[in-house]
């Protein structure tokens, strides 16, 4: 009896689960349905006649075009429908996110460029697995619901592009924000206080926020905060002014009845002690304002010398001229060698490192009386735009701050980099160097840097895959050959950057600035304190050239993502925290899927940079082994080109 009665349990269990389970891909296919004929505007072939969606199959068995889902447990976690322009349609939050077995395994919804128009969009939150909600280029308007912001798990949000319009809910409490775009809507108020350090892409502009741009705002560029006639503070020009504040304050006090003498006495008191301080803070200021003139004087006398030249050899005695104050362009001398910190005449020796058929008969004076342009400033130092007029040529000098190098090493060093060549290093014309300046001199670059290139992507400028590729090849050999070369030297570059990457007239990588950090300065970028005596051991020195091979890897993630390491930013962390939760897609710059870039070359570009980037220097491959690994991915590149344009040739 007993067994009967076990078995028949059973029997009505199993049927119970799998009635269950039957019941939810109804509702699943239903809601889906129901949720592409809102947004279609009730014209499902839009999306195709083998798109799957109809009532006769299963979204996930038979694998509905845009949906994504588990394997295993055949629940629904990606909805992709960009691009579609359903125009006349309307995204109702509810059809989706209140269907339990939607929403609790839902965690990506993308509905971008589709014109449509929003309703509900106070059930979002109902949808509480969501890590990246894309609505970003549709007809969306309104006020933004709070909901939006008890989305605890989300990632990315994208509400670009739409006619949203009033104050932003309170986003700040989503702590694992990284991703907000807000741009061209009719957004107003003041911007939450967000933790802008952990976001990778922030952008707010053109709306109508108001107000002081939030702590850590300045992280990142102008551009994203351009367009709000109200807000500012940095990183805008736009400084907030206090005259509001001092109006209610004013107002405040002709609203007060009266003054007691005993206040006036007090406030009198008051007033002379303030101008008894400000008085002796302009003594002090006089005083120092003449020491000035005279050390100015004296500076002015010693550098009025004339520079001498050495016709009998190719080392050249330097002065400088007194800087020319107002002027629109500052000459060499004046940006450059007559810094503020220099209190002396300057009297070294301009090195020239190429043949005097190259370097046409480049002389000291020239680099003194040329107008400067400033390119970029720093960390490590300033670089300028030199136009010498006799012999006619264009430069790029670098100027070097706060290296602690003797200048025999400097020496030593630039004429050890000059015999070491490489067809994608850019080799230096000239160096100087003095006890308060060092100054290297190279052919500039009419191209730009690879940054430059990566910043044009965000404004609409083509960057292929195969050149991307074709760069970071050139890169990658080029750093091989110096890291055997100048190994027993422990000469490594120490600040390679995008920036760093200089485009010669065929658009081929120039890596500039090589073996400008020492050692010790390069363990400082290393370490977590500024203290810390770094040992010159064989192992530390194989780190420092591992460190070549990080900052190699974070170029082959700009290359691959499009987006630029600015101002902190962790760009390796954001990767693989993305690779982490399995969307390998998704960190791919979107034109190089537009484009119809081979995505199995880009994955395996990407696992290389992934292994540069390994936070253990031990387990980063050798610079050789990435170079042969980027090589490959480059020729098997060219060669399914080959096929492509014989294939076409015979058609």
């Amino acid at each position: 009896m007993n067994k009967i009665l076990t078995f028949a349990l059973l029997f009505i269990s199993f049927f119970l689960i799998f009635d269950t389970t039957k019941c939810d891909e109804t509702v699943i296919r239903d809601a889906l349905l129901k949720f592409l004929a809102e947004v279609s505007n009730n014209n499902r072939t839009i999306l195709g006649t083998n798109s799957g969606w109809n009532s006769t199959s299963d979204p996930c068995k038979d694998n509905w075009l845009g949906i994504t889902c588990n394997t295993k447990t055949l629940s629904v976690e990606k909805i992709i429908l960009d691009g579609y322009n359903f125009s006349s349609g309307t995204f109702d939050t509810s059809t989706i996110c209140n269907v339990e077995p939607i929403a609790d395994t839902l965690f990506l919804l993308s509905l971008e460029n589709n014109l449509l128009h929003g309703k509900n969009l106070d059930s979002i939150d109902k949808c509480k697995h969501l890590t990246h909600l894309v609505l970003g280029g549709n007809r969306f308007s309104g006020s933004i619901p709070q909901s939006f912001s008890r989305l605890n798990n989300l990632k990315r949000l994208d509400i670009s592009n739409n006619g949203l319009s009033g104050v932003l809910p309170d986003l700040s409490r989503i702590s694992g924000l990284i991703e907000f775009d807000a741009q061209n809507n009719k957004l107003s108020g003041e911007l939450p206080e967000f933790d802008f350090s952990n976001f990778f892409v922030f952008n707010v502009s053109f709306n109508n926020f108001s107000g002081l741009i939030p702590p850590e705002g300045d992280r990142f560029p102008v551009s994203s905060y351009t367009d709000n006639p109200l807000l500012c503070g940095a990183p805008l020009a736009r400084k907030c002014s206090s005259l509001s504040e001092m109006s209610e304050s004013a107002d405040q006090d002709k609203s007060k009845s009266g003054i007691s003498r005993n206040e006036i006495l007090m406030f009198s008191g008051y007033f002379l002690i303030g101008l008894a301080l400000v008085l002796v803070i302009l003594l002090c200021i006089y005083k120092k304002q003449k020491e000035k003139q005279k050390k100015k004087a004296s500076r002015i006398e010693a550098l009025k010398k004339v520079a001498l030249v050495d016709h009998d050899s190719e080392r050249l005695t330097i002065t400088s001229t007194e800087s020319k104050k107002g002027a629109s362009n500052s000459d060499i001398s004046s940006a450059v060698i007559s810094s503020d910190e220099s209190n002396t005449a300057v009297s070294q020796s301009l090195v020239i490192l190429t043949s005097p058929e190259t370097n046409n008969g480049l002389r000291f004076e020239n680099l003194l009386k040329a107008p400067a342009e400033l390119l970029g400033r720093g960390k490590h130092g300033s670089v300028y735009k030199v136009m010498c007029d006799n012999p006619k040529m264009t430069l790029a000098v670098k100027r070097i701050k706060d290296w602690s190098i003797s200048s025999s090493e400097f020496k030593n060093r630039m004429q050890k980099l000059d015999q070491i060549r490489h067809p994608n290093m850019l080799p230096a014309v000239a160096f100087y160097s003095s006890r308060q300046e060092k100054l290297l001199v190279y052919e500039y670059q009419n191209n730009g840097s690879l940054l430059l290139l990566l910043q044009g992507i965000q404004m609409g400028q083509t960057f292929h895959w195969s050149s991307r590729l074709s760069i970071a090849a050139g890169v990658a050999d080029a750093l091989a050959f110096m890291h055997q070369e100048l190994q027993h030297d422990r000469i490594a570059h120490g600040n390679l950057k995008s920036s760093n990457i200089l485009l010669n007239k065929n658009m081929e990588p120039s890596i500039s600035e090589y073996g400008l950090m020492s050692i010790a300065e390069i363990s400082t970028t290393t370490t977590s304190s500024s203290n810390y005596v770094f040992p010159i051991t064989d192992e530390n020195v194989r780190a420092i050239f591992k460190a070549d091979v990080y900052a190699f890897g974070i170029i082959l993630l700009e290359l691959l993502t499009g987006k630029v390491q600015n101002n902190g930013i962790e760009l390796a962390s954001w990767v693989v925290s993305v690779l982490r939760e399995e969307w390998t897609v998704e960190v791919f710059d979107r034109t190089l899927i537009q484009e119809g870039a081979s995505e199995e070359r880009m994955v395996n570009l990407l696992q290389v940079a992934v292994k540069c980037v390994n936070h253990s220097p031990e387990a980063r491959p050798s610079i050789n082994q990435v170079a042969l690994m980027v090589s490959t991915i480059r020729d098997e590149d060219d060669r399914s080109i080959d096929v492509s344009a014989s294939t076409s040739t015979i058609i």
